[in-house]
């Protein structure tokens, strides 16, 4: 059976994962690349990164997408699709509020060098980078959210 989720069904979704795939687009170019994040009262998920061509796109077009899959198997999935505006958390009380909450939700996890906060690795700096680098913490807001499922029970 393939159906529609509902918003509780949708929202449990997008808490229980912590990887999905933002969509921006420059003007010129769509860009989708696989994040990490947390979702926070059903509203908005927060992210970080290093700048780079998903956060010049951002600050170009705030207008993104987002994408989730929960999936067991090929018969037994959901999937959420969810629009919305690419926020950039500039004071560091918001920086630190929404890091707080990231780094609580990803503790327990297994978690990529690639995932570590650039402040944190001092092998991620760039070459040609003076000193460290600065991530960019940022949080979309969604504006609409869609879902569907299928099951094989």
């Amino acid at each position: 059976m393939i159906g529609k989720l509902n918003e509780l069904e949708i929202d449990e979704v997008l808490a229980k994962n912590i990887l999905g795939r933002l969509g921006c687009y420059d003007g010129e170019k769509i860009y989708v690349v696989p994040i990490t994040y947390a979702y926070i009262d059903a509203r908005y998920i927060i992210a970080h990164s290093t700048e780079g061509m998903k956060i010049r796109a951002m600050r170009k077009n705030p207008k993104v997408c987002f994408e989730v899959d929960d999936m067991k198997d090929l018969t037994n999935w959901k999937s959420v699709i969810a629009w919305g505006e690419y926020q950039e958390l500039t004071t560091e009380r918001q920086r630190y509020e929404a890091m707080k909450v990231f780094v609580d939700r990803m503790m327990h996890l297994k978690i990529s060098d690639s995932a570590v906060l650039p402040e944190m690795a001092s092998e991620r700096v760039h070459p040609q980078s003076p000193g460290q680098i600065k991530s960019v913490v940022f949080r979309i807001l969604f504006t609409e959210k869609t879902g569907r499922y299928e099951t094989s029970h």
